[in-house]
């Protein structure tokens, strides 16, 4: 498996870690912690307990107003003032007044609050004998009697609180207090003080109404005086008794010319027609005359024309029988003509009488109206007058009706008793309270032990976010996503006193029954490769880690252990800056080792030292060359190496750190398998991956990693790894000597 596919494989399981939750991890990790939690938690609680058992109860009185919708009118015209008190506006506006600092205020003076030093902080008794800010900057001046005042008022006011019931007119005023009779007080008074200072609002506006009212009085009397004098002055001036009287007598008399002027200009158009008809004719003879209808239909001049008429046929008849000469004749025609001769004359007389009458009827006309236009210029002449006066008039009258109205409000204001009734009342005085509400101990200590544990909870899963270690085999396979090969418990030191076990024979572990738990780790591991390499065998096996004290080197000595009890095991030093298997395994310090077989091949059998114990072949690293990456970069030890697989059947390299150095890089590339080496609980996981990562590149076999000095005991409280605890035998010794 390449560190690609372990990587992909690492991602898709890093997706699928996204997508599913792992309680099982999230529960290790509370368990893991749960010391420190239930540490935190206790002490923040004992703190709470203390500090709640020190704290001073504050007690809470409360007392129930019930605020009046209607208001007093104080002039009758709610508009002056804008207030409607039907509206939700003016109970908030209430609601703010109860809640204001001038009230408070009030109630503080009242009560004396300056001399209680709850509330005075600048109270003598609340004198510190030392004080750390007076003692850095020096004794400050001390406050004036206005600053007490306030800080006093400040201090109330935060104490003071108002809740309005929904839906109803009742409003709840508290105060706290440590004294509950101060409470019980306070509460009382912020009420009284309310309903106190509506009253002396009311007074206020109703007195300074009467008092503009009353200006405002003056004024208008003034002004109804002068409009009245105008008035009469204008009467006196242009002779008036009764306008309304005058208007009406003129009114007729026009009414009774108008008429007459259309009588006269119909008679004068029907005697202009007659008279136009006269002065048509050409002669005034008789026949001319008697073709007018005006004289035709004259009754006298009817009555002639029938005598005329019998005059003719008088004539007519005695014509028959008689001469023109004849004396009868002669009368009859004398008659006749004296007849025709007075018809004329009528008629003269009549166009005469037309003429006339023409004449009289247009004079008349003319007359009328002349007398007409007179009294249309004394109607017009009057209106004005009228109009003047009304004037005049309608200025009086609202002059008076103003002066009437504020006048009547004057005395409305001054005898009206709902001024003195208050808008609100108290329904529920407040009750001396004999529990405080402050603090409540069981629920503070409740919410801090709650609040200690969930933070405890989130600081140990921060802690573990933050922790980047690999502490058990699920954070090799979370983490890394590459195969956990074995893991090798740790060896306190106190249980390697108990045994009599120096701390440098762990190298010796394997072969040593004492430790068993080890060896049979050790024999895990050992068929951990022998499986991981079935399909092709590792004959050499490079052992390394990222850095120093990671127990690389005690690792590869007790693994070489192990395979020597089944095959020809050489074991060789490649830590050549830092050597320690010969110290350990108790060679001689000037001993050859692989410096001296790369340096001389021939001198190959001296460097191997057979550790008959053991059962296995060592090469130490030797003495330390200038720069050990180009001695075992050179040809000799590849040839070295070659020998020596003719020779063993296993051959285990201990290499030098990686984070540091690129010797085990290099190596990597001429053994058949990498054993990675981690150090539980102290090597980042980043670290191992950018070298698992570089050992990829270069294309080395990566067998796994082995887990190394993982405290058991540890892993199996707080995880899933209790099977391994009594294998181990929990300390690293044989269950019988634990017995024993």
């Amino acid at each position: 498996m390449t560190m690609n596919e372990r990587n992909n494989g690492f991602e898709a399981g890093g997706a699928a870690s996204v997508e599913t939750i792992d309680l099982m991890h999230y529960w290790r990790v509370f368990r893991r912690h749960l010391s420190k939690i239930l540490a935190l938690t206790i002490v923040a609680t004992a703190i709470a307990v203390l500090v709640v058992m020190s704290m001073t109860p504050v007690y809470k009185a409360t007392t129930t107003l019930l605020i009046e919708a209607e208001e007093a009118k104080i002039v009758s015209i709610e508009e002056v003032y804008g207030i409607g008190g039907q509206s939700s506006e003016y109970f908030q506006t209430q609601f703010e007044i109860l809640k204001s600092r001038e009230l408070a205020k009030r109630v503080a003076i009242q009560l004396d609050l300056v001399n209680n030093p709850e509330f005075n902080p600048a109270h003598p008794a609340n004198a510190k004998s030392f004080s750390l800010k007076e003692m850095i900057l020096g004794e400050s001046e001390p406050p004036t009697e206005a600053e007490i005042l306030a800080t006093t008022v400040d201090n109330f006011w935060a104490a003071v609180s108002v809740s309005p019931l929904r839906k109803t007119q009742l409003v709840k005023v508290s105060v706290e207090s440590e004294s509950p009779e101060l409470a019980q007080r306070a509460s009382d008074a912020m009420a009284k003080a309310y309903i106190d200072s509506q009253l002396e609002a009311k007074i206020g506006m109703t007195q300074q109404a009467a008092s503009w009212l009353q200006e405002r009085l003056g004024g208008l009397k003034a002004r109804l005086d002068e409009s009245e004098r105008r008035l009469q002055e204008y009467r006196e001036a242009n002779n008036l008794i009764d306008v309304e009287g005058v208007d009406t007598l003129v009114s007729k008399q026009l009414d009774e010319i108008t008429e007459r002027l259309v009588e006269a200009s119909s008679r004068r158009l029907e005697a202009e027609t007659a008279y136009n008809q006269l002065q048509s004719l050409d002669d005034r003879s008789y026949d001319s005359l008697s073709s007018l209808p005006q004289i035709l239909n004259n009754p006298l001049v009817a009555v002639l024309r029938q005598n005329e008429t019998q005059a003719e046929l008088k004539v007519s008849e005695l014509s028959k029988r008689y001469g023109p000469k004849h004396p009868k004749m002669i009368a009859a025609q004398s008659d006749l003509d004296a007849v025709r001769e007075s018809v004329r004359t009528q008629m003269i007389r009549i166009a005469s009488s037309i003429e006339k009458e023409y004449n009289t009827s247009k004079s008349k006309e003319i007359a009328l109206e002349g007398a007409l236009a007179d009294k249309v210029e004394e109607v017009r002449k009057l209106n004005r007058t009228e109009f003047t006066l009304n004037e005049y008039t309608r200025e009086v009258r609202g002059n008076r009706q103003l002066y009437e109205t504020f006048f009547d409000r004057i005395r409305e204001t001054n005898e009206t008793g709902d001024l003195q009734a208050a808008n609100a009342r108290i329904t529920d005085p407040a009750v001396l309270p004999s529990d405080p509400v402050k603090p409540n101990k069981k629920l503070v200590v409740a919410l801090t032990f709650v609040v200690a544990m969930m933070f405890g909870v989130g600081l140990a899963f921060l802690l573990d976010a933050l922790d980047a270690t690999l502490k058990n085999p699920d954070d090799v396979d979370r983490k890394l996503g590459t195969p956990l090969l074995g893991m090798l418990p740790m060896i306190d030191s106190g249980i390697l006193k108990k045994l009599n076990i120096e701390e440098g024979r762990l190298v010796r572990a394997f072969s040593d029954d004492t430790l068993h738990g080890l060896s049979e780790q050790v024999r895990t591991l050992r068929t951990s490769l022998t499986l991981a390499g079935l399909e092709s065998p590792a004959q050499v096996i490079l052992l390394t880690s990222s850095v120093p004290g990671e127990g690389k080197t005690t690792t590869s000595a007790n693994l070489a252990e192990a395979y020597g009890q089944m095959e020809k095991t050489l074991l060789i030093d490649a830590d050549m800056r830092r050597p320690t298997m010969a110290k350990k395994l108790g060679l001689a310090p000037n001993s050859k080792g692989l410096s001296n077989a790369v340096a001389y091949p021939d001198t190959l059998d001296e460097c191997i030292h057979h550790m008959e114990d053991l059962n296995v072949d060592v090469i130490p690293a030797g003495p330390i060359p200038p720069n050990p990456l180009e001695l075992l970069s050179s040809r000799n030890f590849e040839k070295l190496l070659g020998t020596l697989r003719e020779r063993y059947q296993r051959i285990i390299i201990d290499s030098a750190p990686m984070k540091l150095v690129s010797d085990a890089l290099y190596l990597s590339t001429l053994a058949d398998g990498v054993v990675y080496v981690v150090k539980a609980d102290a090597t980042r996981d980043k670290l191992v991956k950018s070298c698992l990562t570089k050992l990829d590149d270069s294309n080395a076999r990566i067998y796994g990693v082995v887990l190394n000095q993982l405290d058991v005991n540890k892993e199996a409280r707080y995880g899933s790894y209790g099977e391994y605890q009594g294998y181990y035998d929990a300390y690293g010794y044989r269950s019988e000597e634990k017995n024993a």
